[in-house]
């Protein structure tokens, strides 16, 4: 049942095909874009190299607490996007620490990545790519619904 549950929760964007995504919005791509090419990208690999090494970073998961609880990398803290400039300073004071930030696919990443920057954090990366893939490549995810970490395949996007 969990993994069911985390697998819908990572595809669960495809729920309202009748209704525009965000990637049919050229306005919202451009951002996007504008961000990823205005801040450090990380590869996923980067990050897991990182997280395996116990290295001393934070990862911050920007996604909404109900993303996370479903599913999210082991000893991340979540910060949602839209609460990213309230919550921060709490989070990570040291505006010197290195931040790693993902979502589900990057996007999130960029934007909030671009926001740290702004707010003085100098060493914030955005992970180019998400959860999504951590989780399809096999890496342990931990859902907040029983609090385990597990190992899971997803269903595709």
């Amino acid at each position: 049942l969990v993994l069911f549950v985390i697998g819908i929760t990572l595809v669960a964007g495809g729920a309202n095909s009748a209704q525009p995504t965000w990637r049919e919005q050229p306005a919202v791509l451009k951002m996007i874009e504008e961000a990823r090419n205005s801040t450090k990208q990380a590869p996923l690999a980067e990050l897991k190299k990182l997280w395996d090494e116990d290295a001393d970073i934070v990862i911050l998961d920007v996604r909404t607490p109900r993303e996370y609880e479903a599913a999210h990398i082991p000893f991340a803290d979540n910060a949602p996007r839209g609460l990213l400039e309230f919550i921060i300073w709490s989070l990570v004071p040291d505006q010197e620490e290195h931040i790693y930030v993902y979502c589900k696919t990057g996007g999130r990443a960029a934007l909030a990545t671009k926001l740290l920057n702004e707010f003085g954090y100098k060493n914030a990366f955005a992970v180019s790519t998400g959860i999504a893939d951590w989780a399809r490549s096999g890496y342990p995810v931990q859902t907040s619904i029983t609090d385990e970490e597990l190992i899971l395949l997803p269903a595709e996007e």
